[in-house]
């Protein structure tokens, strides 16, 4: 996905985000995420969103549930998103498609408004997540091999020559998303330093799952 010209430069990222702690939800640079919003504070969220000129929300995990009414604790790392589509339905819901800019660190949580939890974002780390994706960084023979056994185990029917065409960074990073992998893998995915080093763990994760699978514990993906 080439670099969409209304998106900000890095040097004119916000000083604070707004955050959406979704528990198994996983954006990453260059990759698009639909949200069903229907909270009334993230409701607000994305009315507030939509009103500033970046119109971004930061995607970022929950470490555990919420308890006894308090606000949950967040991993470190989230993934910033801009919202590119907008809808509203009858019944009062917005349906929103985020476009992933670039993962930030969280230096720290600041006040929030209208309900919704707000961060002072850390980007310095993340600079990189902004450049042209890449591809040749990632053992794709083997990735592919793992994905064709995955996806047989589990009777799944793909296009294998749009996957075989896919990019690199474009192949991993959908697959991160899409597969139903924990909330601590898929942290994991998120915080890897490099395309390779999430390519590799990508792979390991789906290795671990075909054995799974082939023991009788099968988690298909959706």
């Amino acid at each position: 996905m080439s670099r969409n010209p209304f998106d900000p430069p890095f040097d004119q990222l916000p000083p604070t985000l707004p955050i959406f702690p979704l528990p198994g939800a996983l954006l990453l640079p260059r990759t698009r995420l639909p949200l069903n919003i229907f909270e009334p504070r993230y409701l607000a969220m994305v009315e507030d969103a939509l009103r500033a000129g970046d119109r971004m929300i930061g995607m970022i995990q929950p470490v555990a549930p919420a308890c006894r009414g308090r606000e949950p604790p967040v991993y470190d790392v989230g993934c910033a998103g801009r919202i590119t589509s907008f809808s509203e339905t009858e019944d009062g819901r917005f349906l929103i498609t985020l476009s992933g800019l670039t993962r930030f660190g969280v230096e720290r949580e600041i006040e929030g408004a209208r309900g919704y939890r707000r961060v002072v974002p850390c980007w310095d780390c993340f600079a990189e997540d902004m450049e042209p994706e890449r591809c040749g960084e990632v053992e794709r023979g083997r990735l592919l091999t793992g994905l064709k056994s995955y996806f047989r185990l589990h009777g799944i029917s793909v296009d294998w020559q749009s996957i075989e065409g896919s990019l690199d960074e474009r192949l991993v990073n959908s697959l991160a998303m899409v597969c139903p992998f924990s909330a601590a893998e898929k942290q994991g995915l998120l915080e890897a330093p490099t395309l390779a080093e999430r390519g590799k763990l990508l792979i390991g994760l789906i290795e671990m799952a075909i054995l799974d699978c082939r023991d009788g514990d099968c988690a298909p993906c959706h």
